[in-house]
């Protein structure tokens, strides 16, 4: 695979990313996209680019869309505790508790994120960034009841940062 970067001049070049820089990317998934979630440009390093290259395939996409759709189904206040648990994780149960209540206020902006996710062609990698970050962060406004982050806010920034 070829992507841009950014040389020392500011000009951008074509480089080669090799297998290696998939495997760092992945081991550094967690820091890679807080710094793309914070607008790093995916050009400025070899692990950046190969991690907004995993970020943005229709795959991993496709993947983070069923997550927030299971936790949205799992959040409805007509579904069974064990009906929940089993949406959220078919193979192990969940050790995180959702914050039902809270997803349900803000469950029209969660499934107009997963929308976006979905939406053919290309997609800036900074809202799949936001994305991933929240869904990964056990100490987040979806599991934690004592988050300092707003749900509503973090999915509107995730929501807007999916459009160009």
């Amino acid at each position: 695979m070829h992507v841009l970067f950014a040389d020392d001049r500011g000009q951008l070049t074509l480089k080669r990313l090799w297998p290696w820089h998939q495997i760092l990317a992945r081991s550094q998934a967690a820091r890679l996209d807080r710094a793309l979630a914070e607008g790093a440009s995916p050009e400025a390093s070899a692990s950046l680019a190969a991690r907004a290259a995993q970020l943005t395939s229709i795959g991993f996409r496709r993947d983070l869309a069923a997550g927030l759709r299971r936790i949205l189904l799992a959040a409805e206040p007509h579904e069974p505790p064990a009906l929940a648990r089993a949406l959220l994780s078919p193979a192990r149960p969940s050790r995180l508790t959702l914050r039902t209540a809270r997803i349900s206020r803000s469950a029209p902006l969660l499934a107009e994120v997963a929308s976006r996710l979905l939406e053919p062609g290309p997609v800036p990698v900074r809202g799949v960034a936001l994305v991933a970050e929240l869904l990964a962060d056990g100490t987040g406004p979806l599991y934690y009841e004592a988050a300092r982050e707003d749900l509503d806010a973090l999915a509107e920034r995730a929501a807007n940062a999916l459009t160009w």
